[in-house]
Order: structure tokens, then sequence, then C-alpha cells
């Protein structure tokens, strides 16, 4: 779909859906030749995660962190957000009963005690959210952190030299093509060694990982010291090997 579409089928502005391209947010698959945003069916389902999180009150740096964390798993969110919806339409309910018993207790068809009159006001830390925060906020970079601190510094070296490994034989391949027989099975490697000794990793995840290697200067910075615009390239390798791989696991 074309970005007007897009915003026509949401309800939101052109200019909102800009805005999350250019943050990094929301980046549409492809662009056609003559310049149009074309946005996939993952992007509108990614869309909607944002917008389900946009509506709870989350900032959009904070939805970004977690919507591309490595552990970000779409359903374990939809499940998250159907609580924190379910429990601010308790809260609303509340409010709005408060609401009509004031107006009673105006006209003094009631009394209200002073307890009452603020009855539905909330203003503590959801704890929906912060479990939100810490599943796929920084606490999960601090966890894969954690684990390699355990290796040994013999296997931290040896984890080091598959990685670096791997990165130079992806840097060999990035003036080809991401879908290329080659560059995804290279990637594979990437994935299994990720899921090998860092964490579990779903498709998603790995999808997931991929951008933040061109969203966050850091790892860019990093990768890209292996060969200029190879984290582009493993960012689009990751993505491609994720969506074949969830279309044949769709398919079995």
């Amino acid at each position: 779909m074309r970005i007007k579409e897009v915003a026509d089928l949401v309800g939101i502005s052109v200019r909102t859906l800009h805005h999350y391209d250019e943050i990094g947010l929301l980046v549409p698959d492809q662009v056609s030749d003559t310049g149009y945003r074309i946005y996939s069916e993952n992007n509108l389902a990614l869309l909607q995660q944002i917008l389900f999180f946009k509506e709870l009150g989350f900032p959009l740096q904070t939805i970004k962190q977690m919507i591309y964390s490595p552990s970000f798993d779409r359903y374990e969110a939809l499940t998250l957000q159907r609580k924190m919806l379910i429990e601010k339409r308790v809260q609303l309910d509340q409010m709005i009963a408060t609401i009509e018993k004031t107006m009673q207790h105006m006209k003094g068809e009631v009394q209200m005690t002073n307890e009452e009159k603020f009855a539905g006001f909330q203003f503590d830390e959801n704890l929906y959210e912060q479990e939100a925060r810490k599943r796929w906020g920084n606490d999960k970079v601090d966890e894969a952190n954690a684990r390699l601190r355990k290796l040994s510094n013999e296997q931290q070296l040896a984890l080091r030299e598959e990685m670096n490994a791997i990165f130079k034989e992806l840097a060999d391949l990035r003036s080809g093509f991401p879908a290329s027989k080659e560059a995804q099975v290279t990637i594979k490697k990437w994935f299994d060694l990720l899921n090998q000794q860092i964490g579990q990793y779903s498709f998603d995840a790995f999808k997931g990982l991929g951008q933040l290697y061109v969203d966050d200067e850091r790892f860019t910075k990093n990768i890209d010291a292996f060969g200029e615009g190879l984290a582009q390239f493993m960012s689009q390798a990751m993505r491609v090997f994720a969506e074949r791989q969830k279309e044949e696991a769709g398919a079995d």
C-alpha cells in the first residue's frame, strides 16, 4: 500500500507516517522507482503495535526501543496491551462514575466523601508499562551482557573470533544482493551463533535486531568497521532470512 492509502486506512496523517519513517520507527519495506513509499503487511502489523503502545501513553522513542528489541514478540505484546487496555477501561469507568456522582452531588441528590471525589484518578506508574519496559527495554541488553560476562576469557575470545569471522565473510558479500544464496547461508550462521551463544532469538526478534543495526549509531559504527555499508547489508539480509523462514514454517 502507498502512504496515502495507509493514512486513509488507519486514520492518521501522511505527515505522521513521514515522521515515523524519519525517526526510524516505521520504515516502509519498499520505495518505488518514482519515490513512493510502499508499506507491506509486516509494516501494517508493526504500525498496529506502535499505535497500541501510543494509545497507552508510551513515548515514541520508548516504543521504538521496545519493538526493535531482539526479544520483542508480537503476540506477547498484544497480550500485554490487552491487559493494559482492560485496566485503562476499568479506570475510565471509575472516572465516569465519579463524574456522574459529582453532578448528582452538585444538584443535592447525593452526598460524596472527599475520597469519593477522586475515585478513578491514577498517578502511579502503570505496572504493565513497567513490565513492558522490563521485557523489551534496556533490561534485555543488560541480560545479554550479563550472560557474556559469565564466559571465561578463553570462551569470550573464541566467541569474538567466531563473530568476527562471520562479519568478515558477510563484508566480502556486501556488494551483492542480501537475498542471494551466499548471503542467506552466511546470515544463517549469524542466526545460529546468536541462538547458541547469546540468547533465544525468534525470527521476528532476529529481524528486529537487524533493524537496530541501522537505527542505532553504535551498532552501525561497530559493524561498518568491517566494511562500509555492512550494517545495512546485514539488516536487509536478516529481514529476508526471517521472512523466508516464517513463510516456510507457515507452509509446513
